[in-house]
């Protein structure tokens, strides 16, 4: 369960687990805005949102830094270009090293494709398939993806 967090002017700025929400309260950095009903952790009732006492400036959002993986932002990240055939409209997200495998699910390790050349390749390393990437997968930057 994830605790929505306002800054102070009340935009959404993230989620935090309860046990972080619940350092937040006793920090005295934010208040509940929002509880799970009667439910209490000590003196603190179980919150849904917490607004942050001060307002914090949220230029980093924007900046170049790293993203958080998604499907989503690896077919962004390769254009929607298959990293096998390398044709456009790439439909899916391929495991280089099968989760089955050991593969972890994670920018190093995901690359888009086909629907049909992920189907190919199977449960198979690119190597053992023969069909070697025709790039290696990184970890894009925000700038990447919204570019």
């Amino acid at each position: 369960m994830s605790v929505i967090v306002l800054n102070a002017s009340y935009e959404p700025l993230h989620t935090v687990s309860i046990q972080h929400a619940i350092r937040m309260l006793v920090r005295e950095v934010a208040v509940v805005e929002e509880a799970h009903g009667e439910r209490y952790i000590g003196p603190f009732p179980v919150p849904r949102v917490l607004r942050l006492v001060r307002y914090v400036v949220t230029h980093w959002r924007y900046a170049a830094g790293r993203m958080k993986y998604s499907k989503h932002g690896v077919l962004r990240r390769d254009r929607f270009r298959c990293a096998y055939c390398g044709l456009d409209n790439a439909d899916t997200m391929d495991h280089v090293q099968p989760r089955s495998r050991g593969g972890r699910t994670e920018w190093l390790n995901a690359v888009a494709a086909h629907a049909a050349c992920n189907e190919r390749k199977g449960n198979r390393t690119p190597a053992e398939a023969g069909m070697p990437l025709l790039w290696q997968p990184w970890v894009p930057t925000r700038a990447e993806l919204v570019s």
